[in-house]
């Protein structure tokens, strides 16, 4: 009996999971990836905004026997680290329960593991610089640009917001409901190097000295907040910190106002003064790296019968603020490698199930992302916000069943996001108008509010 053979189209995140998670299974793979092989090729800059790996992802992970290895080239963020005009720094952190932090990873790093790992199974194939051009709904047959066909038992797309297969199932189904939502905002890449502290950052000065580094505090993601934009920055194992600057593309405080360096300083010097002199090529990388656009994609259905299915962004790209996208594309093969177990390789049931079980999840984590914005641009720098947090903190250090909407999104891979999402509004609802009408925080009777929070 022949081995059944799924088509992965796009070899990026993802795509390189589940092509582990179905070679564990004994199942043929052939990977599909229009741009070339990252590992021979210098990644473009400007485009590879830090990912925060946390539970979810972890989860995913230890599944296929990586997340040690990744977690050990990861760097912990145990909160946010508010930086305001004046320069002045203040930490919220992240959890009040011990353990509980996210991991800055690099996304290049992060996808060579994979594939690396991937390639370790008999069965498994890469193809680079190989576009997909068409997708046949009816027949389940994909065809490259070079005119060869691919046919398998089942097509997967893994290739992202501007998906090949997903198009054509928009094309070919009347039915098919597709939505792009365009932030007015857009992001540009800049770059906190390491401190050269003389021996030209070899590997072994890395290990010795690696705390030292940084010249910023390392374990924390460093948030610039103000009103209507921010700029923020993830460390990385090198010492580095990327940064990223969310800004309009146009009116006031926008990237169409930013058109030399004279005004490209007088900016700075006015919102992110302490910055400067972190990053000696400000200029030239803001002058060179392109201006990406950040938007959110919804679709529905994801699966045609049992012929082809769509996951991780192509399905439900995600804007970056809640640090969940790669997550949850994570969570997505979870998923579907558990329905697998239960249903075999009966595609048409497991992508049925799939779909029911995921669509309401990646809505809500969609639009969660998109509220987080405005709580990283606006509400981390208010008063009131900064004491709920503190409250929060509080809440987790002393009941261990208390989790806060930011922690069942990030640290309950056993919670789906549709759930922390209801019952974490109703949370932050509660609390802020709490914290509203206190000034100290410490006289609050916390099992009075734990009771509360528990009737929710």
């Amino acid at each position: 009996m022949a081995k059944e053979k799924v088509i992965i189209i796009g070899a990026g995140l993802s795509g390189s999971l589940l092509a582990i998670y179905l070679a564990k299974r004994g199942i043929e793979c052939e990977i599909y990836e229009a741009r070339g092989d990252m590992r021979k090729e210098t990644m473009s800059a400007g485009r590879s905004i830090n990912l925060a790996l946390s539970n979810r992802g972890i989860a995913a992970l230890k599944e296929v026997g990586l997340d040690e290895y990744m977690l050990s080239e990861a760097v912990p963020m145990y909160g946010r680290m508010i930086h305001d005009v004046q320069g002045n720094q203040k930490l919220l952190p992240y959890s009040g329960r011990k353990g509980e932090y996210i991991n800055s990873v690099s996304r290049s790093g992060l996808n060579i593991a994979l594939m690396n790992e991937a390639e370790k199974y008999d069965g498994v194939k890469f193809f680079f610089n190989t576009k997909c051009a068409e997708f046949d709904c009816k027949t389940g047959e994909a065809k490259l640009e070079n005119g060869e066909v691919l046919k398998g038992d089942c097509i997967i797309g893994t290739d992202g917001a501007g998906s090949v297969i997903r198009n054509a199932m928009l094309s070919d189904f009347p039915r098919f409901n597709y939505s792009i939502q365009w932030l007015e905002h857009g992001y540009k890449e800049l770059h906190i190097p390491p401190k050269d502290l003389g021996f030209g950052n070899s590997d072994s000065g890395l290990k010795n000295f690696s705390d030292e580094l940084f010249q910023m505090e390392k374990n924390a993601l460093h948030i610039w907040a103000r009103g209507s934009f921010m700029m923020i920055a993830l460390p990385n194992f090198d010492g580095s910190f990327t940064c990223t600057l969310f800004l309009a593309h146009k009116g006031e405080n926008s990237f169409e106002q930013l058109v030399d360096e004279k005004s490209l300083m007088n900016f700075f010097e006015t919102n992110f003064a302490d910055s400067i002199s972190l990053m000696p090529t400000l200029t030239e990388d803001f002058f060179t790296n392109p201006t990406g656009n950040l938007g959110t994609v919804k679709c529905f259905p994801w699966n045609v019968a049992g012929k082809s299915l769509l996951i991780g962004d192509s399905a439900h790209a995600v804007v970056p603020f809640y640090g969940q996208g790669m997550n949850a594309s994570f969570e997505d093969c979870r998923i579907l490698n558990q329905l697998i177990e239960q249903h075999g390789t009966d595609w048409e049931k497991v992508f049925n199930e799939f779909t029911t079980v995921r669509k309401p999840n990646a809505d809500a984590i969609a639009q969660m992302a998109e509220e987080n914005f405005y709580e990283m641009r606006d509400a981390v720098a208010d008063p009131v916000f900064q004491k709920k947090r503190e409250l929060e903190t509080k809440l987790e250090q002393t009941f261990p069943d208390y989790f806060s909407k930011y922690s069942m999104v990030t640290f309950r891979e056993d919670l789906p996001y549709s759930v922390a999402k209801e019952k974490g509004n109703a949370q932050d609802k509660m609390l802020m108008e709490i914290c509203a009408e206190i000034d100290d925080v410490s006289k609050l009777d916390l099992n009075e509010i734990f009771e509360n929070v528990k009737t929710i």
